[in-house]
């Protein structure tokens, strides 16, 4: 946890450090302020003495505009710092929401398909909040607590040296006790943290699957198990609040007995004749601040820790190595013919688990590839790699006799378009998700690859048309209307290598009518890779390979293929032809 935490400081400075005009202005103005409001009391002080001697209005009144003039001093520097931090925190929180925002977007594949959306939208949120709280801590809390004290203590060391040592040995053993209360409290706030976040992870999830819960009838499963998922986070909050209670209970039964302390040796000292009635209004209004701040020093301390605790699963991940990284001098790729090699490629997802065994293939410069094979036969996990999603285990990639290995990742996928099986969208209008595939295409544009993709026949018909949002996921389009996006996009991008995974899986007979003579028209002149269940949407392809256990079983056009006495694209072939769809 020190390591952590240490990391969140570093974070949190490299980010405030840009802005450091500000960061001082801050301090200063509250340093500042704090030290005005330690001087004042010492003029009430005279004010009474000189009330309970043989008072002059005059003096009186000279007295009034100086506590007058310190106070308007001291306002003005609050204020100063108040305007400053109002330009500097805001600025910080967004530059860490931007750096997150990079860091996370820059993570691999495979780093989101083990997390949930919504817990990392929430690990976000609580970094920013947390250096929101910690940062308003150390301002409004901690810089004025430390000065305050300390500037009493000089006060007290020049009046009652007695009475500021002992104020000096209970702040330290208030401050002791105080930091392993501390310490033990983080443990609970980092449990009550985790539980947090599973409540919300689980809430996304189910949200984002909520068509599913419906269908299958499942809510008091769901209800159930969120509901043990709140049940937790309310046991690890009833211990974290608990603590608290305890906690403010040695601080009260503290402090009270320092003020009947103070109080008790400033009586004896007063049977002496050694302080006045200003004394002790000096030593009850500095007896009042010191509470003040001491009481806050507690509570701000467990906030503190507290917001350390939310921010360390975002730290982490900002320290989480990027698994898939440009190499030091990947250099740009540049595809002038569109010839791609596997070469003896394999790899697997864990140890125990390999995908693609020692896969050999070289596709001709616009050459038109169908991928076929059962389900889990490694198809979708090739086009993963080709997109280096992932990083081979061994072997090679290779466009134009360039290792995709050893070129900058952007530009990699810059050359290759994709029309998935699934597409999601953003929450966008359609002309936006379209101009996705070249985001710098006119409006003209972007028709025309509509066009092309049979898309402008069912956005002509929408009351928006080309601005029309297309809701979270494109939940407001059916699965061809996205599929037909997907294809304008992947047009509009004209990358000369084409990867086409189920393309056309989601469409009617009569609209895969109208897709295919886009996807002809699109694939002139590119290199094509196109994944297929349905074979009958590949037969006219230049090369068929037929893959199973992520091995080249068999190569050849359509009819080679079915030629052949016995083989797996044959019996493929013979099921679906029977009525089976593998």
């Amino acid at each position: 946890m020190k390591l952590v935490t240490k990391q969140t400081y570093q974070i949190f400075w490299q980010h405030a450090r840009r802005y450091r005009i500000l960061f001082w202005a801050v301090v200063m103005g509250i340093s500042g302020g704090v030290v005005m409001g330690t001087i004042t009391p010492i003029y009430y002080k005279k004010f009474f003495d000189e009330l309970t001697g043989t008072p002059t209005y005059d003096g009186l009144l000279k007295i009034i505009l100086f506590i007058l003039i310190l106070n308007a001093v001291q306002w003005l520097l609050w204020r100063g710092a108040t305007f400053a931090n109002n330009y500097f925190q805001p600025r910080v929180m967004a530059d860490l929401t931007n750096s997150s925002f990079d860091y996370l977007h820059n993570h691999s594949f495979g780093f989101f398909i083990n997390r949930f959306v919504g817990g990392l939208v929430r690990k976000v949120g609580r970094l920013i909040r947390a250096f929101e709280e910690i940062s308003d801590s150390f301002y409004w809390n901690l810089i004025p607590m430390a000065i305050r004290i300390a500037s009493i203590l000089v006060v007290l060391a020049y009046f009652y040296p007695v009475l500021s040592l002992v104020i000096l040995g209970w702040c330290t053993v208030y401050l002791v006790i105080n930091y392993f209360l501390t310490i033990k409290k983080l443990k609970l706030d980092v449990v009550a943290a985790e539980a947090d976040t599973e409540v919300t992870a689980y809430l996304a999830d189910t949200i984002t699957n909520q068509a599913n819960v419906k269908i299958f009838t499942s809510l008091p499963y769901e209800k159930g198990g969120f509901g043990q998922a709140t049940n937790k986070q309310y046991r690890a909050s009833l211990r974290s609040w608990n603590f608290d209670a305890w906690v403010d209970t040695v601080q009260g039964t503290l402090m009270v007995s320092l003020e009947f302390l103070m109080f008790y040796i400033a009586l004896r000292l007063w049977q002496r004749g050694a302080v006045t009635v200003g004394d002790f209004v000096l030593l009850q209004i500095y007896v009042i601040q010191i509470f003040e701040r001491l009481w806050d020093f507690g509570r701000v301390i467990r906030r503190i820790y507290r917001n350390l605790a939310d921010a360390e699963e975002m730290v982490e991940i900002l320290h989480t190595r990027h698994q898939i990284q440009d190499r030091p001098g990947a250099h740009t790729l540049i595809i002038k013919q569109g010839k791609v090699d596997f070469r003896n490629v394999s790899f697997t997802y864990s140890q125990n688990l390999p995908v693609v065994k020692k896969f050999d293939l070289k596709i001709a410069p616009r050459e038109k590839i169908g991928l076929v094979g059962p389900s889990g036969a490694g198809k979708s996990t090739l086009v993963s790699l080709l997109f280096r999603f992932y990083d081979v285990s061994s072997g090679g990639i290779y466009f134009d006799d360039q290792n995709i290995a050893e070129v900058t990742q952007d530009s990699l996928r810059q050359q290759i378009s994709l029309v998935p099986q699934d597409p999601i969208l953003f929450h966008r209008t359609l002309l936006e998700n379209i101009r996705y595939g070249r985001q710098a295409a006119a409006d003209d544009e972007v028709v025309k690859a509509s066009k092309l993709a049979h898309c402008d026949e069912f956005i002509s018909r929408l009351p928006d048309k080309y601005n029309t949002y297309v809701g979270e996921r494109g939940v407001k389009l059916s699965g061809g209307e996205r599929q037909r996006v997907a294809i304008a996009r992947a047009i509009l991008k004209n990358a000369p290598i084409l990867v086409l995974d189920e393309a056309t899986s989601s469409l009617d007979s009569q609209v895969e009518a109208m897709i295919q003579d886009a996807l002809k028209n699109l694939m002139q002149g590119k290199t094509a890779i196109v994944i297929a269940h349905r074979l009958s949407t590949i037969m006219r392809l230049d090369r068929i390979v037929v893959i199973d256990n992520g091995q080249v079983k068999e190569i050849g056009t359509h009819q080679t293929l079915l030629e052949k006495s016995s083989g797996l694209y044959k019996t493929l072939w013979q099921l679906q032809a029977g009525g089976f769809i593998v």
